[in-house]
């Protein structure tokens, strides 16, 4: 009787200390037809016909002990011929007799990538995630030359796990559906919040719930991303307007006075044409003035209110009923520093914020008129 032995795996992982090695290898007894067969297929020099007696093999005898390395050597040749399903068919028979063989997992998970298919990219990542901290936390033998082995086990695993959250990054990056992207990058979360990868993906999340129509998440997010990205202007205008919306008044100030004082100098981002990004920076910042100076407006802190709507009137002269609240708490704001020292400038600066105000169909239309005649009579101006 003539019998060998070849690894199936460059690296057998050993999961504990009475695990077995990895269950793929390859034992040939050429006295019996499964060994003729194996044989056979090992001494076949063309890879179609090798593969074609492989799958036979696997048909016919599912549950000799060499079926795992017949298996693990057609998923190898499905994988350079990218055929993804057969691929992760292969590989799902030998996971059931060893969940833990990370590499048959792992070509699993990329086969999913192959696919573009989110769900398979999901499973995936999980599983070998799982299977790689499996290995992370065994026990070290006490073996020496067992203890190596164990090392480098642990070390691929850790590599390997590390990659499934790259995956699931890399996918939410490249999809064009906020939901997929969402679905993704929760997943990335659930599996390691502490990734960098989780605070890497975070700006493209916030933008991809609000698409989805999600403003909760959206703001959890925002909340989130400004803990490590304090000056995120997209983050910081979002967080400040909806605060704002729910009269979160430390919340939403804080935000709008951060943007204020961080956005002015700060550069275009990269591949974003310097006319773009003046424009979308005087948005941002008439937006959080106008808040600040409304506000300060509200609260009659009028000397504040002056300063931030003076600095907001020419970022949100386009947006007419943004600028026709500013014009009238500028003109209530001017009146009620001029009136007390009748400041001649003062007044005159609040009759021309009520006119300009005026002219603009608006809810303060109205008042702004009547506030011209106020004014005109108490200071006898014709």
């Amino acid at each position: 009787m003539r019998r060998f032995a070849l690894a199936g795996l460059a690296l057998l992982l050993v999961l504990a200390p009475s695990a077995e090695a990895s269950k793929r290898k390859l034992s040939v007894n050429t006295e019996t037809p499964e060994g003729a067969k194996l044989k056979h297929l090992t001494d076949e020099a063309d890879a179609a016909k090798k593969l074609a007696l492989m799958e036979a093999f696997a048909k016919e005898h599912p549950a000799h002990e060499s079926a795992t390395w017949v298996l693990g050597e057609m998923q190898a040749l499905y994988t350079k011929a990218n055929d993804f399903d057969k691929v992760i068919g292969s590989g799902e028979k030998i996971l059931a007799s060893d969940p833990d063989d990370i590499p048959v997992s792992y070509a699993c998970l990329k086969a999913a990538e192959g696919k573009k298919d989110v769900a398979l990219i999901k499973k995936w990542a999980a599983a070998t995630s799982v299977a790689a901290r499996r290995v992370v936390a065994s026990a070290k033998p006490a073996d020496e030359d067992e203890a190596e082995v164990w090392k480098s086990a642990v070390d691929y695993a850790k590599q390997t796990d590390t990659y499934t959250e790259y995956s699931l990054y890399a996918a939410a990056l490249q999809s064009t559906d906020p939901k997929a992207r969402i679905e993704l990058g929760e997943a990335l979360e659930q599996q390691n919040p502490k990734s960098q990868y989780v605070g890497m993906l975070r700006p493209q999340l916030f933008i991809a719930y609000q698409q989805a129509g999600n403003q909760a998440k959206a703001l959890q997010t925002a909340d989130t991303g400004l803990e490590a990205d304090p000056n995120n202007d997209d983050m910081l205008i979002f967080a400040a307007s909806k605060y704002y919306e729910a009269k979160n008044r430390d919340k939403w100030s804080t935000y709008a006075k951060r943007l204020v004082e961080t956005l002015p100098a700060k550069p275009a981002p990269q591949g974003v044409a310097e006319a773009d990004w003046n424009k979308n920076k005087t948005i941002k910042l008439g937006l959080a003035q106008w808040m600040l100076g409304v506000a300060a407006s509200n609260e009659q802190k009028w000397s504040e209110a002056d300063g931030y709507l003076r600095a907001a009137l020419p970022n949100v002269v386009s947006n007419q009923n943004l600028a026709a609240e500013t014009l009238f708490h500028l003109a209530l704001a001017n009146y009620r520093l001029g009136d007390p020292k009748k400041d001649k400038v003062r007044i005159n600066d609040a009759l021309r914020f009520n006119s300009q105000c005026a002219a603009i169909p608006s809810p303060f239309q109205a008042q702004a008129r009547k506030n011209i005649a106020a004014i005109k009579s108490a200071y006898r101006i014709p």
